[in-house]
């Protein structure tokens, strides 16, 4: 924790999407390291979870849309940070279905906005832009992805993802000739504390606590589950060392398990036996044949593992009793942000 605290103290850290899942939890740990954070999304009134989970009195917050180019540019000179963190997108594969023309616009033309603000911004010198482990054209033989292996995706949004990625490649060379360091970061299947979002399995299970039923529309695919504060220290330590050698880090990079991966049956029994609740899990075979999802997803991290000696350090079951044990304690907004500033210097110190 040293080090990176040391790094990040009294950095201007400009994050995008900062109220959502990934964004609220990367702004506590910025936070805890004193780094000097501006958060920038959409006003969700209806969401009030991000004031339950983050120390939000210490974090700036600015609404807007990263589809507003004039006023998100606006913000980023006025504010003029070393470093940003482009989490904001839609996130969900169903919702990529239902909103194709939405989950395009902001996946990609969002991505656009902060690249082409970017090569402008003679105060900025490291951009990580979050895009997906779904960005890869499937493979037929359930083999590892490489970040040099094909993109594609066959539903709108990993399509809308892997998008994102081609507008990266044509901005890299132009940013890292302005002295910027910039990278994609490719994770997989991320669980913990605070997230919210419909047809996930981990907040359905939360959801299945009150309703005593928990549907799965595809119980055998395996994932790479990994938890949240694994997979932002894999971030984090990118970011040091392209701060500091921009053109040496420069690129794509997958940030996945080194522990072999349950199915998401299991993962939903391995849940339900920390929950506080018990509820029936039920199979769906419609929800199945309604939206097409890969059966086996895994990523090839061996270049995060080799230049970064990154690897993720939480094991499996501790990974869903800290999950579980966040929700289980949710009813007190209070306990719950209580439980993540705890994780978080767990997993820090521990180091």
């Amino acid at each position: 924790m040293d080090k990176l605290k040391k790094f990040f103290k009294g950095k201007k850290i400009f994050i995008t999407g900062h109220t959502g899942f990934k964004g609220s939890w990367l702004s506590n740990i910025l936070i805890e390291f004193g780094a000097n954070v501006l958060g920038y999304s959409l006003k969700d009134e209806k969401n009030k979870i991000y004031k339950k989970i983050v120390d939000y009195k210490n974090v700036k917050n600015v609404y807007g849309d990263v589809l507003n180019y004039k006023f998100l540019k606006k913000e980023i000179f006025k504010f003029r940070p070393e470093i940003i963190f482009h989490l904001a997108a839609q996130s969900l594969v169903i919702d990529g279905y239902k909103k194709p023309y939405q989950t395009f616009s902001v996946n990609s033309n969002g991505v656009l906005n902060i690249l082409e603000i970017s090569k402008n911004c003679n105060f900025l010198k490291s951009l990580v832009i979050v895009t997906s482990d779904k960005c890869y054209k499937v493979k037929k033989n359930n083999s590892f992805y490489k970040e040099n292996d094909e993109l594609g995706g066959h539903d709108p949004y990993s399509a809308s993802k892997a998008s994102a990625e081609i507008i990266f490649s044509a901005y890299k060379d132009i940013l890292l000739k302005n002295g910027k360091g910039l990278v994609t970061v490719r994770a997989g299947n991320i669980i913990g504390g605070g997230d919210f979002s419909r047809n996930r399995i981990i907040p359905d299970c939360y959801r299945a606590m009150k309703k005593k039923k928990l549907f799965i529309r595809n119980p055998g695919a395996i994932r790479p589950w990994q938890h949240i504060l694994d997979v932002l220290n894999g971030y984090l330590i990118l970011t040091q060392k392209l701060y500091n050698s921009p053109k040496e880090f420069s690129g794509s990079w997958n940030f996945s398990p080194h522990q072999k991966s349950l199915n998401v049956l299991n993962l939903a029994k391995k849940f339900q036996k920390y929950s506080s609740r018990k509820f029936k899990i039920q199979i769906s075979n419609k929800l199945k044949k309604l939206y097409k999802e890969n059966e086996v997803l895994k990523l090839n991290s061996k270049k995060s593992y080799n230049k970064l000696f990154w690897k993720t350090r939480i094991k499996f079951d501790e990974m869903i009793e800290l999950t579980a044990d966040w929700y289980n304690n949710f009813s007190s907004s209070k306990r719950s942000y209580e439980i993540i500033k705890k994780q978080i210097k767990y997993f820090f110190n521990s180091q």
